[in-house]
């Protein structure tokens, strides 16, 4: 079956972000899964320390539940859309649902499919809401260096990756880039968290000015960024932003599509930082993986001018908000207040911060960072910048950790992209033994890198 499986995926699977045509034998196929593990199709088992693609918030064992309510919602009803003056009850419940778990003044939510979906959906009410007050010419958007946003055309234009972005032509959306809250190689006048704010405002400031304040139209951010390596904010980074976008009237995006449903110890990330967005965009966690959902959440006073007598938000699509993912979210929700799950990030963040920080005396750590059920390991090379050469890369990056991780039971994310960078994401589900095998694994996955690298 293996055999097949392998040769069936060679002929007939193409893999997203992924050099098909030379895949050769290295497909990993993985087979079932049971609390924080799964297992691939030999039968050994993993720690699955990216949770999926920071999806699985339970990890696997609430199959039997979840399919209860799939069931349930199935032979009631399997497909009604969201379309025109049609709705039904699974996504109005929803709807009610999150209006009371989003920060405050956020009420209202347009469903779609995944990710991507709602940071386009972002861009399209943004740019109907300006375009109702009279502002059409608002058309520009402020994103962060190294930012990922989705992989569609419009969330492209907000990706600052070239090799995401170039193969495609010019962007979309057309974006301005401003600096992220990476801390890593800062001039020292920069290490106060209340300079380093400023600065980084003061940058964004500039942008608008130069940009024309009227033309901007949104600006969009994580609570943690998560390419470029789970970088923070600097305490006031989002007050900040929030101030930044009253003064000049463009729409303040919290893209919480990894942050959002726990993973920071919070429904919403943002929250822990002060975040007062006028949208937010979720997917991922809001099913814990059990089913395709996205959303846009939006603020009260977006949703007044949007809603207003004959306007029309000429936007959609044929699975947002479908019947059976609309259910699985809500009795994710309520298995994820039942069980205490965002309590089990909190009571246990600080022990995984404590064994990543661990890892920062070792040769190839240049930092590490993160929050919550979130961290990264920013990679030190051979070069005399910190970089690696293509050698040390190969033998290192592409090779020597990844392998080892797995050998070792781990499943966690390994950057061969700009910044080499090691990433993890568990399940919120995980125990305090858990993720000090995690930071164990990496630990001494990392020491043989850090002799090799020596030799």
């Amino acid at each position: 079956m293996t055999t097949d499986l392998h040769a069936a995926a060679a002929k007939h699977l193409l893999l997203n972000m992924t050099s098909n045509g030379s895949l050769g034998d290295d497909l990993f196929v993985v087979r079932s899964g049971e609390g924080p593990y799964v297992r691939d199709d030999d039968g050994t088992r993993y720690i699955d320390g990216l949770s999926g693609l920071y999806c699985c918030q339970l990890g696997y064992s609430y199959a039997d539940e979840i399919a209860e309510a799939a069931g349930k919602q199935l032979r009631e009803l399997c497909y009604s859309p969201l379309w025109s003056a049609s709705a039904h009850p699974a996504a109005i419940e929803l709807a009610e649902r999150l209006a009371g778990l989003a920060p405050a003044g956020i009420e209202h939510t347009f469903f779609s499919s995944g990710g991507a979906e709602a940071v386009e959906t972002a861009w399209k009410i943004a740019r109907r809401y300006h375009a109702l007050r009279g502002e059409p010419g608002r058309t520009k958007v402020i994103a962060r260096n190294s930012a990922y946003h989705g992989l569609t055309v419009g969330a492209l234009s907000f990706t600052d990756d070239p090799g995401l972005t170039e193969p495609y032509g010019p962007p979309a959306i057309d974006t301005r880039f401003v600096a992220n809250t990476n801390r890593l190689g800062l001039a020292p006048e920069l290490a106060d968290d209340a300079v380093f704010t400023a600065h980084l405002l003061g940058e964004i400031e500039e942008t608008v000015l130069a940009e024309g304040p009227e033309t901007i139209a949104m600006l969009i951010a994580e609570p943690v960024q998560n390419r470029g390596g789970c970088i923070t904010p600097p305490k006031g980074y989002w007050p900040g932003l929030r101030a930044l976008a009253d003064r000049y009237g463009f729409l303040l995006v919290a893209d919480e599509v990894i942050t959002g449903f726990g993973r920071l110890g919070e429904w919403f990330g943002g929250s822990r930082f002060g975040a007062r967005p006028d949208l937010v965009t979720v997917a991922k966690g809001i099913t814990a993986g059990y089913a395709p959902m996205g959303a846009t959440l939006a603020g009260q006073r977006v949703a007044e001018v949007i809603n207003r007598p004959g306007a029309v938000l000429n936007h959609g699509y044929t699975f947002g908000g479908h019947p059976l993912s609309a259910a699985i979210s809500l009795r994710t929700i309520e298995i994820m207040e039942r069980d205490q799950v965002l309590q089990n990030v909190r009571a246990l963040e600080g022990g995984l911060a404590n064994g990543m920080a661990a890892l920062a005396g070792l040769p190839i750590v240049a930092d590490v960072r993160g929050a919550g059920f979130f961290y990264a390991v920013q990679l030190a090379g051979d070069l005399p910048d910190g970089g690696f050469s293509d050698s040390a890369r190969q033998a290192l990056v592409v090779d020597l950790i990844p392998r080892r991780l797995r050998e070792a039971g781990l499943l966690a994310r390994v950057y061969n992209r700009a910044a080499p960078l090691l990433q993890i994401a568990p399940p919120l589900i995980s125990d305090r033994p858990l993720l000090d095998r995690i930071a164990e694994i990496i630990a001494g996955t990392l020491d043989e890198a850090s002799r090799a690298l020596a030799r």
